[in-house]
């Protein structure tokens, strides 16, 4: 069983910048692919940004530019840097980690990201 564990999340005001912090309690993080998924009230859980364990990125159109996924291995934690935020970005953000051999899916318990003046 891993524990993701989010830190990062608060209010900002349209134009501002957060940054997610995410600590995987494994000694195997290197073999997960880590993202962030965003759940907005209303609106199904949607994929923000990936990052494979050789640094590969992959982000969704709506963030492309703004947001930026790293991890740091000998840390176990992956991060989301975002900057330009937008009222639309307001949502509880989850972490995820899925296994690349076994396929083992597991979430953080969210944080929540709100930009309003």
């Amino acid at each position: 069983q891993v524990q993701l564990v989010e830190s990062g999340g608060g209010l900002v005001q349209p134009g501002g910048s957060l940054r997610l912090s995410c600590e995987a309690s494994t000694s195997s993080f290197s073999w997960y692919v880590m993202g962030w998924y965003r759940q907005a009230p209303g609106k199904e859980r949607e994929l923000v940004a990936r990052i494979t364990p050789g640094y590969s990125t992959s982000y969704a159109d709506s963030v492309k530019g703004r947001f930026t996924i790293s991890r740091d291995h000998a840390k176990h934690t992956v991060y989301l840097q975002m900057n330009s935020l937008k009222p639309d970005d307001t949502a509880v953000y989850h972490c995820n980690a899925h296994h690349m051999m076994n396929r083992d899916d597991y979430w953080g318990q969210g944080t929540q990201v709100t930009v309003s003046s």
